[in-house]
């Protein structure tokens, strides 16, 4: 979690299998990566905007700083209008050495059913949104080697879109039960690992990969994680997204009212902290992270606020490093 309670929020994952790195930042409200080291923001892959809103982009100029003119492409997601919106952000600077520039952008517009993609380039000083493609979703918009990314939309005085993030299921080796074949690992099992079939060579021996693989492999279920922040939570919308979060290990949702404030959390599209605890509670998640308080609660309302979401959601909490 990057920001400060009571200030701007937002989410930074590595999703790491191994063999590669995607980087993703969940918002970009002001000062949120004052803490990030430079060359981690200028490697960050996707930028996940919910929505366009001035806490939820105000940091926007530091990450473009950062990435404008990187070797590989950057990714922006959000929902209908990103495209326009961040168009007139790249506008904002003066391009004059723009001819030498390689960045390249591409900005989805993430509609209920389909992604419109826009790319923009910087050596054209990012002045023509070109037409990437239109594509449909099944609720999935982003999928790398080491992620994949699930778009829900929300309401917010308009379409505001959470996000919910899945490692890809793997499969590792059983120690003890290749020690107990008496097997010593060797190049072989990077064969079993990539799907070898038949007679398998392990130390100078003929063994079928079908049986070795039942015997050692295990099968992983990959992290999991939701963010929602800024959106309608009455009861109609607890029954829509809780068998959408059902399986995810950790919930990132904004708490931005105590429940005594539940008629303006309603009238300003947002939630109570009970809110996102009991919808925590009726999706059976693991954890629950409560972020993006309202600034209008003073640091010793906080644990309070903290203990209401508690009383129906004991394994909810705030971010590590949070004072209250």
């Amino acid at each position: 979690m990057l920001g400060r309670p009571a200030e701007d929020n937002a989410l930074w994952v590595v999703a790491d299998s191994g063999q590669g790195q995607t980087r993703l930042l969940l918002d970009c409200g002001a000062h949120v990566l004052d803490g990030v080291p430079f060359a981690e923001v200028q490697a960050t892959d996707h930028l996940l905007l919910s929505h366009l809103h001035m806490d939820h982009v105000g940091g926007f100029d530091d990450f473009f700083r950062a990435t404008f003119d990187r070797p590989a492409p950057t990714h922006a997601w959000g929902p209908p209008g990103t495209a326009r919106i961040l168009g007139h952000r790249f506008q904002g600077y003066w391009w004059n050495h723009a001819p030498e520039l390689r960045g390249q952008w591409f900005v989805h517009d993430v509609h209920d059913a389909h992604v419109q993609s826009f790319r923009f380039e910087a050596h054209e000083a990012f002045a023509i949104a070109h037409d990437a493609g239109r594509r449909a979703h099944d609720g999935t918009v982003l999928t790398t080697p080491q992620v994949a990314v699930q778009a829900v939309p929300l309401e917010h005085h308009g379409r505001s879109l959470g996000f919910i993030l899945r490692e890809p299921d793997r499969e590792r080796v059983n120690p003890a039960a290749l020690a107990g074949l008496g097997l010593r690992p060797g190049p072989w099992l990077a064969a079993l690992k990539g799907g070898a079939t038949g007679e398998l060579d392990v130390n100078g021996q003929p063994h079928d990969a079908a049986a070795l693989r039942a015997a050692l492999m295990q099968r992983e279920t990959g992290e999991s994680l939701a963010y929602l922040t800024d959106f309608l939570l009455d009861g109609a919308q607890q029954a829509r997204l809780a068998p959408i979060l059902r399986g995810v290990q950790t919930l990132y949702a904004e708490a931005q009212y105590t429940p005594e404030d539940h008629a303006l959390a309603t009238r300003h599209q947002h939630t109570t902290v009970t809110q996102v605890a009991a919808l925590a509670h009726a999706a059976g998640l693991p954890a629950l992270t409560l972020l993006h308080l309202s600034r209008r609660y003073r640091s010793e309302q906080w644990p309070d606020m903290l203990s209401a979401a508690q009383a129906i959601h004991p394994a909810a909490r705030f971010p590590d490093g949070w004072p209250y």
